[in-house]
């Protein structure tokens, strides 16, 4: 028997919320990168796969995914889930680290999409196969495909946006682009599977195997905020840092000639 689903909506706005914090952070995690007079940096780039990869994308998943309610007792397998964030992470690093490594050229900049993108569609399709429940999900082929071309589109236009954005009021606008593209990925590949109940399944035998969607979804959060903050900071510090020795080069120049 198909189960008729709802959504929690001020789990939905969170979710988006939450991805456009993730998005600036790494969009600026970027820019830092580049303050520091850094063409390539293994521990910028890490940190702006974690926000990006770990923030914009796959917080705002797992939250998506507490907001999609059914009316069943549901878990999540804590395994598949972790398997889900590293996928979107390294999908998101590789991504960062192909479109910064020399001039950002077309073939570059569609290859590395094409990586990262793959990469947030397998991320979102391992975070559905952790969610525990007696029942079996079945999925629209064509809503799919529709959910995996928004999310190579989105990866290509966030690699670009990362590469070549400078300002922070360029850089919120692009988070809040990045968010619509992200959720729209998400929401569709959920409007893609139909979930049927199945009667003869022991609940409490099923539910035992995964973790409680409050207790994940708390963690989780929670997590992702202490980080999200933590690489912000690191980001900001390191333009304030680059603001300071420019202004001190000024002055210098300013009142050399009087000297």
């Amino acid at each position: 028997m198909e189960m008729e689903a709802s959504y929690n909506w001020f789990l939905v706005v969170l979710s988006f919320l939450i991805s456009v914090f993730g998005a600036f952070t790494g969009l600026q995690m970027t820019n830092g990168m580049k303050a520091s007079g850094k063409k390539f940096s293994w521990g910028w780039i890490t940190a702006a796969a974690f926000a990006l990869g770990g923030g914009a994308i796959w917080t705002m998943h797992f939250i998506g995914m507490l907001a999609y309610q059914l009316p069943m007792d549901m878990g999540y397998d804590p395994w598949l889930t972790f398997l889900s964030l590293i996928v979107a992470v390294l999908a998101v690093g590789l991504g960062v680290a192909t479109a910064v490594a020399g001039h950002l050229s077309w073939p570059r900049l569609l290859g590395a999409g094409v990586l990262t993108g793959l990469g947030v569609a397998s991320m979102h399709y391992i975070g559905m196969a952790a969610m525990v429940m007696p029942g079996e999900m079945h999925y629209d082929q064509g809503l799919v495909a529709v959910s995996i071309g928004i999310a190579l589109v989105a990866a290509t236009v966030a690699l670009w946006l990362a590469v070549n954005l400078k300002g922070t009021m360029q850089i919120l606008l692009s988070a809040v682009v990045m968010a619509v593209a992200v959720c729209g990925m998400h929401y569709t590949g959920m409007v893609a599977m139909t979930m049927e109940h199945e009667p003869g399944a022991a609940t409490n035998q099923v539910l035992g195997q995964g973790m409680a969607p409050m207790t994940m979804g708390l963690l989780v959060f929670c997590t992702s905020m202490v980080l999200l903050v933590l690489c912000l900071i690191a980001s900001l510090s390191q333009l304030n840092q680059k603001m300071q020795e420019e202004l001190g080069v000024l002055e210098t120049n300013v009142t050399a000639p009087s000297n």
